[in-house]
C-alpha cells in the first residue's frame, strides 16, 4: 500500500500527518481550525484517502500558518506515497458542483511545481476562517508535492460552498491522478 508518515515542527506549527493513498476515506483530524478540519475530511472521505491529522500552531497570530503547513505536508506526503510514480494516471480533472457554486481543478503529478488560482476576487470569512487561505494551502500542496494545479472558481456567491467544491473537486483530481493503471511511468522521458 502507498503509505506515508510526513511530520514537520516549525516555532509556528507542529503537524504529523499519516496518509495511505489506498484507504477508504477513513479520517482522523485535530487541528485549531474548525474549518480546515472540516476541508482535510472532505478530502480524505471524497479522495478515499485514510488521512490522521494532528496540527498545532500559532492561531493567536493567525490561522494563515496552520492552514499553508497542513497543505506543505500533504503534499510531502502525496510525493512519498507515490516514490517513483510507477504505473499511476498522472492526470486528474474535475468540475463540481456544490448549490450555486462551479469549481474547476485540473492536477498533473509532474515533478514540475507550478499553482494557477482564479477565485473571482471573492473576500470574507466563513466563520472565523479567512477565505484567501484556500490559495496558501493548495499552493503549499502544489509546491511540496511537486504538481502542476490549477484551481478555478467558475461561479459561486456562499464562501463555504466554493471552498468546499473546491476541497471535493481537488480530492476527486487527487484520486483520479494517483489510481494505478499500469506498470510504466506516465512520461515518454521516463521520469516524473
Amino acid at each position: 500500500m502507498r503509505k506515508a508518515h510526513i511530520k514537520r515542527e516549525t516555532k509556528e506549527t507542529k503537524i504529523s500527518l499519516l496518509l495511505n493513498l489506498d484507504g477508504e476515506g477513513i479520517y482522523k483530524v485535530n487541528t485549531p481550525v474548525g474549518f480546515l478540519t472540516h476541508m482535510v475530511e472532505t478530502l480524505a472521505r471524497h479522495g478515499r484517502f485514510d488521512i490522521e491529522l494532528h496540527a498545532e500552531g500559532d492561531v493567536h497570530v493567525s490561522h494563515h500558518h496552520t492552514v499553508e503547513d497542513v497543505g506543505i505536508v500533504l503534499g510531502k506526503a502525496v510525493l512519498e506515497a507515490l516514490g517513483d510514480k510507477k504505473g499511476i494516471q498522472r492526470y486528474g480533472y474535475a468540475i463540481l458542483p456544490m448549490d450555486e457554486a462551479l469549481v474547476l481543478t485540473s492536477l498533473d503529478l509532474s515533478g514540475r511545481p507550478l499553482f494557477f488560482y482564479e477565485d473571482l476576487g471573492l473576500r470574507g470569512k466563513i466563520t472565523d476562517f479567512d477565505f484567501e487561505l484556500i490559495w496558501e494551502f493548495f499552493k503549499g500542496f502544489a509546491l511540496e508535492s511537486k504538481s502542476t494545479l490549477h484551481v478555478r472558481v467558475i461561479t459561486g456567491r456562499i464562501l463555504h460552498h466554493i471552498a468546499e467544491a473546491c476541497f471535493k473537486a481537488f480530492a476527486l483530481s487527487l484520486k483520479q491522478a494517483v489510481s494505478l493503471v499500469g506498470g510504466a511511468i506516465p512520461s515518454t522521458k521516463e521520469s516524473l
